[in-house]
């Protein structure tokens, strides 16, 4: 019983570990499509919102690097199709994904 006990609290701290290391990030960029990606960055707001209209899903496009990533909860960015933007998102590189937890048209 009290091994059960240890490892469910080992179990326990490891999970907290986990969470803790999931820190969400500050990041500039622009909110695109699917199909277009990093083509329309700064310069495509209309064909970004026709994309998505037709069914492309948006993605984000870091500013500095250049990499498209998938958002996870895409309804997050409904008003910022085409924008460039500052979002705090929890990012998981093996999925090239990010969970926008918050958004602004950045400065």
């Amino acid at each position: 019983m009290k091994r059960v006990v240890a490892l469910a609290a080992a179990a326990f701290a490891l999970t907290v570990l986990a969470a803790q290391a999931a820190d969400s990030t500050q990041i500039n960029g622009w909110i695109s499509d699917s199909m277009c990606g990093a083509k329309h960055a700064g310069s495509g707001a209309a064909c970004v919102k026709g994309c998505i209209k037709n069914g492309e899903k948006p993605v984000f496009v870091d500013e500095a690097k250049k990499q498209v990533w998938s958002i996870d909860n895409p309804d997050a960015v409904k008003s910022f199709y085409g924008d460039h933007v500052s979002v705090t998102a929890t990012v998981d590189s093996s999925k090239m994904s990010v969970h926008i937890d918050s958004i602004a048209e950045a400065k």
